[in-house]
């Protein structure tokens, strides 16, 4: 991994007050939050958008599919399953259980 793409990464966490940063000789990054309160499905937010696999199913990225019924789609209900699914375990999964 390239220091560059490592900083684009530390930025971001940043931003979203995950991790802080001090400049200097004793400086670097740290977590500015404890592990037990940062959830994985926050941080794939942060990093790659989405958890869901389609926008339509998406809680906070969604985008209704164009010509779409969606009651009536088949598809959309299996990617609600899948979408839920990865939830249950995102939402209850902490950097904490990383480390």
């Amino acid at each position: 991994m390239s220091v560059k793409f490592l900083e684009q990464i530390l930025g971001e966490l940043r931003s979203a007050g995950i991790v802080k940063s001090r400049r200097g000789a004793s400086g670097g990054h740290a977590l500015s939050m404890a592990p037990d309160e940062v959830t994985l499905a926050k941080v794939i937010r942060l990093m790659d958008g989405p958890i869901a696999p389609l926008a339509c199913v998406s809680l906070n990225y969604y985008e209704r599919c164009e010509d779409c019924k969606e009651e009536e789609c088949g598809l959309r209900r299996v990617m609600v399953e899948s979408r839920d699914a990865q939830l249950s375990i995102l939402e209850h999964r902490f950097l904490k259980d990383l480390i």
